[in-house]
């Protein structure tokens, strides 16, 4: 159903018969839904989601897991029957606590790539709307642009100056000029199939609509993706740096949990099987094997909660570097400014009416509805046009549009050449400068003159008593040609200048506060715009930029060295009439100073400055496919604000990934101390086995789920931003472990040693280590929620994870204390109401002296 085969040879009004399709207005929404269900989505082969169970029992094959279940037979054979069944009770816990964190991360980047998945402009209902690519269906009217990769196999209805780069299909890297006539030759290749676009291939230049024939794995791309693979995520340098961190704590680790054994045996005379199941419980404990983990789950769930932000980051390597970033060199409008561009004057006003129709016929913006479909220049003019009383549909059904010569950063210019009653004609808009060299007449009255110097200059000078204030610029022109095959230079040549129309877009209300807030974070804000540069100061200056009066043009950029841009860019704030090219040697060059550059762009050209930025950021609302694939964020409503926000979440991000790792790394430090200890002066270990697999229970869920929930501290802003070069464990980190570990390490060898020396009771000795640990982490853990800020300034509510998490070590250790039957399951024993003072007193003492620290040096 709905496949046509040789779709190329097919007129398109028997196409929309054979794919019941209407020709102007495409498929309904209803329609659109029945064809989804029916022929499926617009993908190719998906990816296959394993279940909990399928997980589950992968889990288990674990090196970690299985240590454990060897402890748990060891247990079941040596010892009590109870005991190996609490540890598979534990080892179930923790096997479900893993697959879940798993889960979540793979839901969190699951959602992460639906969110940057492209879009397509499919006409439905009778007017343009963008849907996901994977709804497109057969039968669809698809809008194609300079930029957009084409979602499907499509026949091409109407073209305007259309060419595809379809090198990713057919390899031919030439791209191909399309036409949208019947071909008769049913045995073409594809590559000569001149009004066929497919799936995959990129629109490089033109406009066009087609028709969707085929889509999925029928459509020529899915022929050949039969084999195809899903693309695993690459590893950031984070999570690489933390693998190979584990790899030396490993070892470290395991040497450490067969010494404390071997010494029990041979120095302490401990009974040997206790001794071994003691070492597997330590090694268990010890080994850090969570490390990647939690930075995979902190990271991807960090860049999950961005996309709830309006950013969507396509890699997980750029949350990593977003708290880095000392730049931002956004675009003006629609970043800064509302994107909603609004005619405000006519220059010369009587010359309104002439300038209007020029405006409508030189425009690629469609009626949608009660407003238009386009970018905002085009909807800005036409809406002025329909406010005037212009009827755009019926005032464009008066001329035939031939041939359209789009917009480019090079001419900055567009044409339109159509026929009226009988009479070619091209009409011209574009940056004033670039439309005026093209003009040898001036209409001025009723009389068209000749376009002198003298003449050009009063034009240009009103051009900048405009721009001044802040107004978009256009001129508009036009030429009666004398046929209508000629070339773009011939058509836009010997131009009649008409006038000028003024158009405003103001700063967004919140930039300013967002940009002064750069400011305090020591990042600095750069504009780059391809308006007039008395625009862009105007807008500079409502926006709170510094340094507003340094702005350079693109053809003084052009005059620079690569050395000389190196020093012109640490005073230069604003970059007017530039180029993406200048984009990409302004990044360039801020880079060559030792800057970590954030960049926003939109179109094709765009491409190059997003991939060599630190981080590059695509307009979602705006932009073209090109650019979103080479950016690594995306945003989703074109909001300078959301860079800000971004770049705070991405501190927060990279702050708590370094509290879940210093609180993970402290509390396996202070476990080999406090046993380390105990062997050392041959006195019995502070553990029972069951209660060390226990221990790393609780550890585990604190540090792979509480921290990643954390809110930021209050001077997160305050702070400069991170050198990426730096290490990530640097002698900071190193520093706060070792007096956290030593600080909790006291605390329970403290209680342990006292009560061993006192009583000999190792039972007792035990319960004291086990309920002194437990309180201590649970301590220590609120503790480094912060870094600077004091714990009473957040408040114990504020992390609602680590609230739950220690209830609920609290809950534990009262049902030990109280309940005969969990107390002989634990190995622990009922204590005094000295030795609870001593574990209270120890654990405080241990773990919040730090925070007398941080109360008595916090500034904010």
């Amino acid at each position: 159903m709905f496949l046509v085969k040789n779709s190329h040879t097919v007129e398109v009004k028997d196409l929309c018969v054979e794919l019941q399709s209407n020709p102007t207005d495409g498929l309904t929404s209803e329609e659109a839904e029945t064809r989804l269900t029916t022929i499926g989505r617009n993908t190719l082969i998906e990816e296959r989601k394993e279940s909990f169970w399928k997980e589950f029992f992968e889990e288990l094959r674990e090196p970690m897991v299985l240590m454990l279940l060897v402890t748990g037979v060891l247990y079941a054979l040596w010892g009590e029957v109870s005991d190996a069944i609490t540890i598979f009770i534990i080892i179930l816990t923790l096997n479900t606590v893993e697959v879940v964190n798993e889960q979540r991360s793979k839901k969190a980047i699951a959602s992460l790539r639906k969110l940057a998945e492209p879009t397509a402009t499919v006409r439905r209902d009778g007017h343009f709307q963008e849907v996901p690519v994977e709804q497109v269906v057969p039968g669809d009217l698809i809008l194609l642009q300079a930029g957009h990769r084409v979602p499907a196999d499509a026949r091409l209805v109407e073209c305007f100056g259309l060419a595809v780069d379809e090198s990713a299909l057919t390899g031919e890297s030439v791209s191909v000029e399309k036409k949208s006539d019947t071909l008769q030759n049913t045995a073409l290749p594809l590559a000569e199939r001149h009004n066929m676009v497919y799936s995959s291939t990129l629109v490089v230049r033109g406009k066009g609509t087609a028709l969707v024939v085929a889509t999925g794995m029928q459509s020529e791309i899915g022929r050949v993706a039969g084999l195809a693979r899903q693309v695993k995520e690459p590893r950031t340098p984070l999570q690489g740096m933390m693998e190979e961190l584990s790899k030396v704590l490993v070892w470290f680790a395991l040497g450490f949990s067969v010494l404390v054994p071997l010494v029990g045996i041979f120095l302490a005379h401990q009974p040997p099987q206790q001794m071994l199941l003691t070492g597997l419980s330590l090694a268990f404990a010890t080994i850090p094997e969570e490390l990647p983990i939690i930075i995979t789950m902190v990271l991807s769930l960090g860049a999950f909660r961005l996309s709830k932000n309006h950013a969507i980051a396509r890699r997980l390597n750029s949350v990593e570097s977003l708290g880095s970033v000392t730049v931002i060199a956004t675009d003006k409008t629609g970043t800064l400014t509302e994107n909603r561009m609004e005619v405000v004057c006519y220059e010369p006003m009587e010359a309104k009416d002439d300038l209007l129709k020029l405006a409508m016929f030189c425009n690629d913006a469609t009626p949608d509805g009660d407003d238009f479909h386009g970018d905002a220049v085009d909807t800005g003019l036409l809406r002025a046009a329909q406010k005037q009383g212009w009827n755009i549909q019926e005032e464009r059904k008066t001329i035939q549009v031939l041939a359209e010569f789009p917009f480019d950063n090079t001419r900055k210019r567009m044409a339109t050449i159509y026929l009226k009653e009988g009479q070619y004609w091209v009409a011209v808009k574009g940056a004033p400068e670039a439309v005026l060299a093209r003009c040898t007449l001036i209409v001025q009255g009723e009389a068209v003159i000749p376009l002198t110097e003298p003449v050009k200059q009063v034009v240009l000078e009103k051009v900048s008593q405009m721009a001044a204030n802040g107004l978009r610029v256009l001129a508009f022109a036009r030429s009666n040609l004398p046929a209508s095959g000629v070339t773009q230079e011939t058509a836009e040549s010997d131009l009649t200048l008409v006038g000028l129309i003024g158009l405003q877009d103001l700063p967004r209300p919140e930039v300013r506060e967002a940009i002064a807030t750069c400011q305090r974070a020591g990042i600095r804000t750069i504009m780059i715009t391809g308006d007039h540069p008395l625009t862009a100061r105007s807008i500079g200056l409502q926006a709170g930029l510094q340094e507003v009066d340094a702005i350079m043009s693109g053809a003084e950029l052009d005059m620079l060295s690569d050395e000389e841009l190196k020093e012109a860019v640490r005073h230069t704030s604003i970059y007017a009439r530039a180029t993406p090219e200048h984009k990409l040697r302004i990044v360039q060059a801020l880079q060559a100073l030792g800057e970590r550059v954030a960049v926003t762009g939109d179109g094709v050209n765009d491409a190059p400055a997003l991939a060599a930025a630190d981080i590059g950021v695509a307009m979602g609302e705006g932009g073209t496919d090109v650019a979103r694939e080479a950016a690594d964020m995306i945003l989703t409503n074109d909001n300078f604000t959301t860079i800000v926000s971004a770049v705070k979440e991405g501190r927060l991000i990279f702050e708590n990934l370094k509290k879940g790792v210093r609180y993970y790394l402290a509390c396996k430090l202070a476990l080999i101390l406090i046993n380390l200890l105990p062997t050392l002066l041959l006195v019995p270990v502070p553990f029972a086995p069951v209660q060390i697999i226990l221990m790393e229970l609780f550890m585990d869920l604190m540090a792979a789920a509480a921290f990643v929930i954390e809110k930021p501290e209050s001077d997160l802003l305050d702070q400069q931003p991170r050198n990426p070069q730096a290490k990530f464990m640097d002698k900071s980190m190193m520093s706060s472990i070792v007096r956290s570990s030593l600080g909790l390490f006291a605390a329970v060898s403290v209680g342990y040693l006292v009560t061993w020396y006192g009583t000999k009771d190792a039972t007792a000795s035990q319960t004291v280590a086990f309920f002194s640990w437990l309180i201590g982490h649970v301590l220590l853990a609120f503790n480094m929620r912060s870094e600077r800020q004091p714990l009473f300034q957040l408040g114990l509510g504020s992390n609602s994870m680590m609230l739950i998490w220690g209830l609920g070590v609290a809950v534990f250790l009262l049902i030990c204390a109280f309940v005969p039957a969990v107390q002989q399951l634990m190995k622990i024993t009922p204590l005094t109401g000295k030795q609870w003072l001593m574990i209270l007193g120890t654990a405080f003492l241990g773990t919040f002296w730090l925070e007398v620290g941080k109360a008595l040096t916090f500034r904010k």
